[in-house]
């Protein structure tokens, strides 16, 4: 006869699960996804609001999952609080430095 084991409702399970590779998706798929037309989305990569540089035309368009969260952002501070176009590469520009200062400042505090 088995010996039963008692379970606990209050364990808890180590579940492994395989590593994702990031997620990658085509220019006319990131502007559906970010709910933007494709040609907005390519202007937004020929003046450099990705930080990737800006981007030739000839080039392939290629996005992550943290573009689209940048992009999402990049429309949210258009409709939503009137920032210009032209705004937003400057906007962007700022908002990287600072979280570039923030990293910097958490590295020699020592978090």
């Amino acid at each position: 006869m088995k010996k039963r084991v008692p379970v606990n409702p209050q364990a808890l399970a180590l579940v492994r699960s395989p590593p994702t590779g990031r997620s990658t998706y085509s220019l006319t798929q990131a502007a559906q996804i970010g709910g933007v037309h494709p040609e907005l989305l390519r202007y937004y990569c020929q003046i450099g609001l990705f930080g990737k540089g800006p981007i030739r035309l000839e080039s392939e368009f290629s996005f992550d999952d943290d573009d689209l969260y940048e992009l999402r952002r990049f429309e949210h501070y258009r409709r939503h609080h009137g920032i210009s176009r032209r705004t937003l590469r400057v906007w962007c520009a700022l908002w990287r430095e600072i979280n570039q200062l923030k990293t910097e400042l958490r590295f020699y505090r020592g978090n």
